[in-house]
């Protein structure tokens, strides 16, 4: 692997001299107990610290009270590069950060077991260094945070493209904390959440059961249908579900109402197009077998990530200058104790993940090699409708031990720890010196857009939100 040269880009230093107050913001963010667009606590923090490093603010972007965006440099000229950021958090991942076991802050509390609040931090970071440099040095070119709320199956990036927050754009960079340092390979479902909400009738279940229609009933029928679906769908499509309403808590009671959310997901839009109207007929067979009927509401949707040449090997250079995070001695032996509350799959899993031996160390060091590859074990994100939008990369950065699956306590618990801090940094140092590398060069813009181009076939950018379904926005709780 390369050897990383010595830590002198200017960029760099723009980031290690602001590093600390964002390092405080990424361990004070955090979402309302309603998740998805309830960030308001979140996005006040972000706005503050935007107002106090002096960009330019638009709030409620997209109409969403919890997104913001921050520009700064020169007015209608030069290139404009977009960082992007996130900040929402999980249901039901509570946890006091820096201990390797399960205690929860609060008995069903939320928590950051995505990394987000690091995510958002370190994009924030970023596109701080990137406009002291370019006061500096008088360049011309714009940068801006984009602050981002409702990623976690809220679709926000998708409202925000839809409604035009990214059409001047030029470039859009992101991030997000991982077991290894790499760019991103781009390889996202495509992925729209559904509510099946089924409508019987009441009755007494052991009195008069003929006159009840169970729409309990339905949602479980609804679930065999699908698990005999999966055995006839491509193998990079999934589906799961959560029954978000099981009609009260009373069995001598037939259920008169109950609900469910599918997740849909398949390799791209076309594919992903095909396959709902086969999850819909099979809701559709279930009311039929139990006499109710059926509602359905798309929530979100968000398309598969595209891949950017020019700026991923852009990335890779800035990556192999920089090198690794810098772990300690002490980062690694609080790894290992998270490691130690995990099992052997798991460890094992995250190696075959990016393609590499499997090796002791706890935590990543080095960067891996762009072409390096391994089994695709592939999730969704919003980001995937901004690079349909706009030429895209997004960093892989090592912020926590090998192995820590996602979604999990162990991923809350070292979202606070030296060792996510010192990740999140790094991840502001690659952002920010891919942004300079771009508003450099005219060329790798050029570059990236004719890419960009032919990936997409020329064709504009189609939300795959249906256009009567808007962001579903929750009022700030009172002080």
């Amino acid at each position: 692997m390369p050897t990383p040269t010595p830590n002198t880009d200017p960029i760099w230093s723009f980031v290690d001299a602001k590093r600390e107050p964002f390092v405080g913001l990424s361990d004070r963010v955090w979402s309302m107990p309603e998740i998805a667009y309830t960030e308001h606590r979140s996005v006040a923090e972000h706005v503050a610290m935007l107002k106090a490093e002096g960009f330019r603010i638009t709030e409620n972007l997209a109409g969403i009270p919890t997104a913001v965006m921050g520009e700064a440099g020169t007015p209608g000229e030069g290139p404009v590069i977009a960082i992007l950021g996130e900040y929402d958090a999980l249901p039901g991942l509570s946890q006091v950060g820096g201990l390797a076991e399960p205690k929860p802050l609060e008995s069903g509390g939320h928590g950051h077991g995505c990394g987000h609040n690091m995510l958002g931090s370190a994009a924030l970071l970023a596109a701080t260094a990137v406009k002291d440099l370019l006061a500096e040095s008088g360049m011309k070119g714009r940068v801006r945070y984009y602050g981002c709320p409702a990623e976690e199956g809220g679709a926000a990036k998708g409202f925000m493209v839809r409604s035009g927050c990214f059409d001047d754009v030029d470039v859009a960079i992101s991030w997000h904390p991982a077991a290894f340092n790499r760019v991103d390979e781009a390889q996202s479902l495509a992925n729209m959440r559904i509510d099946f909400t089924f409508h019987g009738r009441a009755s007494h279940a052991s009195a008069s059961p003929h006159l009840g229609r169970s729409a309990l009933d339905a949602v479980e029928l609804m679930s065999v249908g699908v698990q005999y679906l999966r055995e006839h769908i491509p193998q990079d499509s999934r589906i799961h579900h959560a029954i978000l309403d099981t009609g009260g808590v009373a069995p001598n009671v037939v259920q008169a109402r109950a609900k469910v959310r599918y997740a849909v997901r398949a390799r791209d839009l076309v594919a992903l197009n095909a396959l709902v109207p086969r999850v819909k007929a099979v809701a559709e067979g279930a009311a039929l077998m139990t006499e109710t009927k059926v509602e359905m509401q798309v929530v979100s949707a968000v398309s598969n990530l595209l891949y950017n040449t020019p700026l991923s090997n852009a990335m890779q250079r800035v990556f192999d200058r920089v090198g690794g995070p810098g772990f300690d001695a002490a980062d690694h032996e609080f790894a290992r104790k998270i490691q130690a509350t995990l099992g052997p799959e798991d460890i094992a899993s995250a190696f075959r993940k990016v393609g590499i031996e499997p090796h002791p160390e706890p935590l990543c060091d080095y960067v891996l090699p762009i072409d390096q590859r391994g089994e695709a074990m592939i999730g969704s994100t919003d980001v995937g409708d901004v690079s349909w939008k706009v030429p895209t990369v997004q960093a892989r950065i090592a912020t926590h031990a090998i192995g820590t699956p996602g979604h999990s306590w162990q991923i809350t618990s070292q979202g606070v720890v030296p060792a996510a801090h010192k990740g999140m940094v790094h991840a502001a140092k690659v952002m920010a010196g891919t942004a300079m590398k771009a508003l450099r060069s005219p060329a790798l813009i050029a570059e990236a857009k004719a890419d960009h181009k032919k990936r997409t076939g020329g064709r504009p950018y189609a939300c795959p939100i249906p256009d009567d379904v808007k962001p579903p926005i929750t009022p700030k709780p009172a002080a």
